[in-house]
């Protein structure tokens, strides 16, 4: 079947390339624009299905944009935007989105939310297409004395080993990492696609035992990453947001 073209519309490519890179390991063919010209150009060459529009970009209006695609197109919209008060929300809808989402947000949620979007536009000519289950929740809590549950979850050729506290590469070497690392790796792998504050991974893993500019979570990313990225100055795994945090890209099943 010949995968559903998207267009994400950003002027961070930061944030282009994040939503690419995921969107595109749930099946999608992704164009990456960072002006509202280069989207016209765009609908007129190789109309997408759908289109995920930034309101915030520089020297454009946002809505404008969304106005045009309306009166023009008939594909689905929407609104991916920092901009979380409810009047742009409504302003939004009225306009003609289909979805208003706002930064940060759960990628999986994003996902799910193309699909229904698809699936109204296109009833007849797109079957149905499976949400992307998220990722098991955490183990219960091993009581003392008891013998250590054995989770085990693959992710992009990786293998993590909860009970072990192991992991190993596609090769089968073991990586060697230490206990803040590993702890970093567990919350990352628990909430993938999900972008993840820096306070929501110090709490779970130092339990909020830091001070307000603690920078603890900035550095054993940077050292997981040397650990487990083919490039760690152009990461694929563990990606920034920037002003929101870190997120797990890759889908992690249970291995």
């Amino acid at each position: 079947m010949t995968p559903q073209h998207l267009a994400v519309l950003d002027d961070e490519k930061d944030i282009t390339q994040l939503l690419a890179g995921y969107l595109q390991g749930h099946g999608f063919r992704v164009t990456q624009v960072h002006t509202g010209r280069d989207l016209l150009q765009l609908m007129l060459t190789d109309p997408p299905a759908l289109v995920l529009l930034d309101l915030g970009l520089p020297g454009e209006d946002g809505f404008a944009i969304a106005r045009q695609l309306r009166e023009h197109w008939r594909c689905g919209l929407v609104i991916v935007t920092g901009r979380g008060d409810a009047i742009d929300k409504v302003v939004g809808l009225e306009v003609g989105a289909d979805d208003y989402m706002t930064k940060p947000f759960d990628l999986r949620e994003l996902v799910a939310r193309i699909k229904a979007v698809l699936r109204r536009i296109e009833p007849a000519a797109a079957p149905p297409v499976a949400i992307p289950v998220p990722a098991p929740a955490p183990a219960p809590v091993t009581p003392p004395g008891a013998a250590p549950a054995a989770d085990r979850w693959r992710f992009a050729g990786w293998v993590l080993d909860e009970g072990a506290r192991d992991l190993r590469a596609a090769d089968g070497h073991s990586v060697p990492l230490t206990t803040g690392e590993f702890d970093l790796l567990c919350v990352l792998v628990h909430h993938a696609g999900r972008v993840l504050s820096r306070d929501f991974l110090l709490e779970h893993t130092r339990g909020r035992s830091s001070g307000p500019f603690d920078r603890t979570i900035d550095v054993q990313v940077g050292r997981l990453r040397r650990k487990i990225e083919a490039d760690p100055d152009q990461p694929q795994l563990i990606k920034s947001v920037r002003g929101a945090g870190y997120v797990l890209v890759p889908a992690v099943e249970a291995a």
